[in-house]
């Protein structure tokens, strides 16, 4: 028995791993993204806890700053 491939079986193949190749590497790429959006919205909502901090730091000294210059 001779398994002979027809050319249109041949491309057929080559096209299903492409595509095959291509979808792995999107579905790489979309983790990697998906990652770095992660990274990013953890560390800006660190950047923003700081800031609120910073900011009620800075309403207290001035409030205590106010009570000093009160006595």
């Amino acid at each position: 028995m001779d398994d002979h491939l027809s050319k249109a079986e041949i491309r057929k193949d080559a096209i299903q791993d492409a595509v095959q190749a291509a979808a792995g590497t999107v579905g790489q790429v979309t983790s990697i993204i998906t990652g770095a959006v992660r990274d990013v919205a953890g560390v800006l909502g660190g950047f923003a806890t700081e800031i609120f901090e910073i900011r009620d730091a800075a309403r207290k000294a001035a409030e205590d700053h106010e009570e000093q210059g009160e006595q």
